[in-house]
């Protein structure tokens, strides 16, 4: 049997790496202690791995999580073998915490280290009609792995304040504290506006990775 499909670069890598790159667009996480990832993220696995719902740690966090438009269900796995993760073929980028932090906006998370510490946030200025915005903030000692529809360009915020479509805001420095600001008034909002009506505003030492895109309005499917 030949085909240019079983062509060396497109074999399974082994780095030993707990978190490495299958690919651009795929992680493979190597179990021993659990992660977690957004629902659905899983595209395959060997060896005996579980998968179970993560609910909310605490009151808290669940009430954060029952009015969040913005949340993505997470789940946990663990168990011995090697997971897969992607979505929707998107490129894939591993940033590693060493006791510093990260605000991950939108649904750009898709793994990181069960150990790592989280909590959402709500975005300042987000109201109702905003439909609410929160971002996920991580942080402690491990790998998160995040997504990018396209090749993401990092934006300086300490010189001037910087403005991004919330759906196109991969993450950003946990320092930054946005505010959402709207670019049009209220005539033109009651009107329908032009769908730029809302941005994130940074601004201050620190930086925002944008994604090329505003993001797929589908839902992602249970994995």
């Amino acid at each position: 049997m030949r085909s240019d499909i079983f062509d060396q670069s497109n074999l399974e890598v082994a780095t030993g790496e707990r978190f490495a790159l299958q690919s651009p667009k795929m992680l493979k996480v190597t179990l021993g202690e659990p992660v977690l990832s957004a629902k659905g993220a899983m595209v395959a696995y060997q060896g005996n791995v579980q998968f179970h719902h993560k609910g909310s740690d605490s009151i808290t966090q669940f009430m954060k999580r029952a009015i969040s438009s913005d949340d993505q269900a997470l789940m946990t796995v663990a168990g011995q073998g090697d997971v897969f993760f992607a979505r929707r073929a998107e490129d894939v980028f591993l940033i590693q915490l060493e006791g510093d932090a990260i605000s991950v906006g939108g649904t750009s998370l898709l793994a990181f280290d069960a150990a790592l510490q989280w909590d959402l946030h709500r975005t300042r200025g987000a109201g109702m009609m905003t439909g609410g915005m929160f971002n996920t903030l991580i942080h402690g000692h491990g790998t998160v792995a995040l997504t990018s529809d396209g090749k993401p360009v990092i934006l300086d915020c300490s010189q001037q304040p910087t403005f991004v479509d919330p759906n196109a805001a991969v993450c950003w420095s946990a320092n930054l504290v946005p505010d959402v600001v709207s670019s049009m008034n209220m005539t033109s909002l009651l009107r329908g506006g032009t769908g730029e009506a809302f941005q994130y505003k940074f601004h201050g030492p620190g930086f925002v990775v944008v994604q090329p895109s505003e993001g797929f309005s589908g839902a992602v499917q249970a994995g």
